[in-house]
């Protein structure tokens, strides 16, 4: 029979076709080492595999072939049957008839894919398989002396059934049996001319489909990656020709003024006349130099068009076999909503739109797990039970919709509920008590930027610890995975009406498009996706609002800062009190806009990102590097970095002075449950000018890092809520903080104390039977 599903038919193919290519190199292996009992087990499995899909399927004469062959395998390892033929050299040894019948299934799958008949008795092969075919002795059943008519497979029975006109049921021959049935030669029929268990080759034989090993891929999208910047170096080649030709022009032109000043001031002079030669040789080398140039400028510039058209092909190809659809990862949600939504007595149905979106294969694996948790957030958080929606005028069933899409240049993922939305007083109740904000800090935020704060470290409004949430983990790993991946988050909410959570994702990932700009005679590149305009700003049209220099653009005010501010690094002029207009470029990073300030706009074009060092890891504000087409290093920043870096200035002052603010203190967090410790460490701190941060065990030093820049932790061991070795750890699975410095001050003095404490990931150890202020400073001095 053939399948009748396109889809199944091919995917039972390519399959099966790994299944017997797997079997066959077994059988070889194990011929010349009969007692790897490894190889045996896996054959075991792939017969048992390929039986399984055969029966799902329907093809059952592959399915009865494959479960012979996986209990011919079980007695090989069992030692029930023996590897080498007993007394008739003639007769085929167990590989061989394994062989035989793989031959066999080959030919079935063929039929089950492309519906042609393949002359195959299933019967007599199953006969051959057992050693009843060419007369063999049917060994196993002999030396174990089981009745005619039954084979023993694990410990079950099972009997021979006749096959019956449409298809055939799963049955062996005992030794018995089958010598009567050659010798009436009622059940096997003699052996087809052209033996269905020999192989035949085609010469039309064709692969039509490979597996290919996505780390070769990878390698191929580097290396077309690395294509692009060649690509983008040819180009400069092709500009320094235009240059070398405009060089020849001007140097023509001058030539042929000056020519005539020659002929007017020749008088017989013999000088002149060897100076009149000299300038007809140069007419005509410069006249073959101009031909060269002209040459070589036409063909670097086919060349480099069709370069750019080359390897925009590659690219696009290698990253088209890379792309999977959201189908992939979407169907593992259903089940999951469903027993959740069970488990907290909620009635939930998830929509999926978009499963035929396709997405690179790394975005995938990197969102099955933060997808995962914005659905249990939605219905843990979001969703009402249904007496309460019942009451509250809503169907009893709530609607979650996980829909993919793709616009010109993001992939988006949005997750929507039409639950009880967020609820804004009880988000800064938890901001607050966990101290992820100050009031003040809180009274000037605007409500997208409240909402955002569900996705801070730590937070969590669950009253209980449950297995689904209150644990002060959960959309801070979407957070993190995202800004992984270069996207961004948006969160839209209507009281009682449900929440939206929107990722927006690029759609490539080894490459980026990106505006080059010039800060303190250095390049550095933005992600243009992020760019939402550039433009001119005035002095005169600057003016504090809230802390922050501001200006006004479509009628809305936006926080500006100079980059080189942000990146700490020396002004060059007198920024933003220069009496010029100022380059600015207006970044766009979910709901909020942030305006920076830079020397110049260089250029707008695609580059390779580098990932950083192991050794950096996190760098604030830098995503990577690129190397630009001239051969320089240029820095990727991160817009995330940057609008939070420029949100954590709580007021305006000048460059300089802010430089001196930040440059002169730096600061310290100090975590340490006993008051009287903590005040006696800070009071260390602070006289040595050190600006502190104080944290009351780990848990609240770990909500105040990730919510504060900070210089270093100094922390105590002992602690409730989470100890110091806790918090150490959890510090070190961020990568921004992996090269933070940590001390711990702790009465805890044993070696192995100590051991753990380095092995958690801390920098420094000091113990408080020997504390004194100068060891303590002089481990920060060193480490800070």
């Amino acid at each position: 029979m053939m399948i009748d599903d396109d889809e199944l038919r091919s995917i039972f193919k390519a399959a099966s076709e790994e299944h017997l290519q797997n079997l066959d190199d077994g059988l070889l292996h194990l011929e010349t080492h009969p007692d790897d009992l490894s190889v045996l087990e896996a054959l075991m499995r792939e017969a048992h595999s390929l039986k399984g899909d055969a029966n799902m399927l329907g093809v059952k004469d592959v399915g009865t072939l494959a479960h012979q062959i996986e209990h011919v395998l079980t007695q090989l390892k069992r030692q029930q049957i023996p590897v080498s033929p007993l007394g008739n050299a003639s007769t085929e040894t167990p590989y061989e008839r394994l062989a035989h019948a793989i031959a066999a299934i080959r030919k079935l799958v063929h039929t089950a894919v492309t519906g042609e008949p393949a002359g195959v008795d299933t019967f007599y092969a199953l006969a051959e398989l057992m050693g009843a075919g060419k007369g063999g002795a049917g060994v196993e059943d002999r030396e174990n002396g089981e009745d005619e008519g039954v084979e023993r497979v694990d410990g079950n029975t099972e009997t021979l059934e006749h096959r019956d006109t449409e298809s055939l049921i799963q049955y062996t021959l005992t030794e018995k049996q089958a010598t009567k049935f050659n010798t009436q030669n009622s059940f096997l029929p003699p052996p087809p001319q052209h033996s269905a268990l020999s192989t035949q080759h085609s010469s039309n034989y064709r692969i039509e489909t490979i597996r290919v090993d996505t780390r070769h891929l990878d390698i191929l999208m580097t290396q077309a990656g690395e294509l692009i910047v060649t690509k983008i170096r040819i180009a400069h080649r092709l500009s320094e020709i235009e240059a070398i030709a405009n060089l020849w022009e001007e140097w023509n032109r001058d030539l042929f003024t000056n020519r005539f000043a020659f002929s007017q001031a020749q008088q017989g002079n013999g000088a002149l006349q060897r100076l009149e030669t000299c300038h007809h040789r140069t007419e005509l080398r410069l006249e073959q130099l101009g031909q060269l140039v002209k040459t070589l400028r036409s063909s670097l510039s086919e060349d480099t068009t069709r370069l750019e058209q080359l390897s925009g092909d590659l690219e696009k190809g290698i990253r088209t076999l890379r792309l999977l659809p959201f189908s992939t990862i979407f169907n593992i949600f259903p089940r999951m909503v469903r027993d959740l939504a069970r488990q907290q007595g909620k009635s939930v149905e998830l929509i999926l739109e978009g499963r035929d979106t396709l997405a690179d294969k790394r975005l995938l694996e990197e969102m099955k797990d933060p997808l995962m948790h914005m659905l249990r957030n939605a219905i843990d958080h979001g969703i009402e039970p249904p007496q309460e929606r019942e009451r509250l005028g809503k169907l009893a069933t709530a609607t979650i919709r996980l829909r993919a899409y793709q616009t010109p240049t993001n992939i988006v993922l949005e997750i929507s509920d039409d639950g009880r939305g967020l609820d804004l007083n009880r988000i800064k109740q938890t901001a607050l008590k966990r101290g992820i904000c100050r009031e003040d800090e809180l009274a000037a935020m605007a409500p997208s930027q409240i909402q955002a704060l569900i996705l801070a470290p730590g937070f969590s409004t669950a009253p209980l610890v449950t297995e689904v949430s209150g644990r002060g983990v959960g959309l801070d790993v979407v957070q993190t995975n995202v800004e992984k991946l270069k996207g961004t988050i948006e969160i839209e909410s209507a009281p009682g009406q449900g929440c939206t959570l929107r990722v927006n994702l690029g759609i490539t990932l080894a490459t980026a498009h990106v505006l080059i700009v010039q800060v303190n005679e250095m390049l550095y590149a933005i992600p243009v996706e992020f760019v939402r305009t550039a433009c001119l700003v005035k002095p005169e049209e600057i003016f504090p609002l809230e802390g922050h220099d501001t200006i006004v653009r479509e009628n809305q005010p936006i926080s500006i800062v100079q980059l080189a501010d942000l990146l700490e690094l020396p002004l060059m002029a007198s920024g933003l009190t220069q009496q010029t207009s100022l380059s600015c470029i207006i970044l766009e990073v979910g709901q909020e806009q942030l305006g920076v300030i830079v020397d110049a706009l260089v250029d707008e074009q695609d580059v390779v990102i580098k990932p950083q060092s192991q050794l950096l890891k996190r760098v604030r504000n830098v995503s990577g590097a690129t190397i630009l087409g001239t051969g320089d290093v240029c820095m990727v920043l991160n817009p995330q970095d940057l609008v939070k870096s420029a949100r954590s200035r709580s007021h305006s002052m000048s460059p300089a002075q802010t430089r001196q603010s930040t440059s002169t203190k730096q600061t310290i967090l100090l975590v340490e449950d006993s008051i009287a410790t903590r005040t006696q460490e800070k009071r260390v701190l602070e006289t040595a000018g050190y600006q502190v941060i104080t944290a009351i065990d780990g848990l609240d030093g770990l909500n105040k890092l990730r919510s504060h820049i900070v210089d270093a932790v100094v922390t105590d061991i002992q602690m409730p809520n989470l100890d110091g070795l806790g918090l150490t750890a959890k510090i070190r699975q961020y990568q921004e903080y992996t090269d933070l410095p940590i001390v711990l001050v702790t009465s805890l003095a044993s070696d192995e104390d100590k051991r753990r404490g380095a092995e958690a990931g801390a920098n420094a150890y000091i113990t408080k039977g020997s504390f004194n202020q100068e060891a303590l400073l002089s481990t920060l001095k060193r480490l800070v």
